[in-house]
């Protein structure tokens, strides 16, 4: 029983550390560091449901809902592209978003492999 009740309550601990409340996306404007995923990661589920595609304009951020349309601009080289949010991430501390390899290619950030961004919410 003791084991139980353990159990349960280190589940219930690590379940609020993994908290992912979603926030309203409305005037979404941060500025922080964005990395990429790619070739490893193509054809495994998203936490959407949806399968990721390297190839496709998406990324993964912590509360931003999915289906969230955002602007990413490349503060070093003011590229932009706009990517659709499908995936909870990034898992490394200190990144706010994580972008497709295509998403990446276009931000100019495939060599350097991260790059500080500003990510804008865009209202549809």
């Amino acid at each position: 029983m003791k084991r139980l009740l353990g159990a349960c309550a280190l589940l219930s601990l690590l379940a609020g550390c993994a908290s992912t409340d979603a926030i309203d996306p409305h005037g979404y404007d941060k500025t922080g560091v964005a990395s990429y995923y790619g070739a490893k990661h193509q054809g495994k589920r998203t936490a959407s449901g949806e399968r990721f595609n390297k190839n496709s304009l998406t990324a993964a951020h912590r509360q931003l809902p999915f289906g969230t349309r955002v602007k990413v601009t490349n503060l070093n080289t003011d590229k932009s592209c706009v990517v659709r949010i499908n995936d909870r991430g990034p898992h490394t501390r200190g990144r706010l978003i994580d972008v497709s390899h295509e998403a990446a290619e276009q931000l100019g950030m495939l060599r350097s492999g991260t790059a500080r961004v500003r990510v804008q919410a865009l209202d549809d």
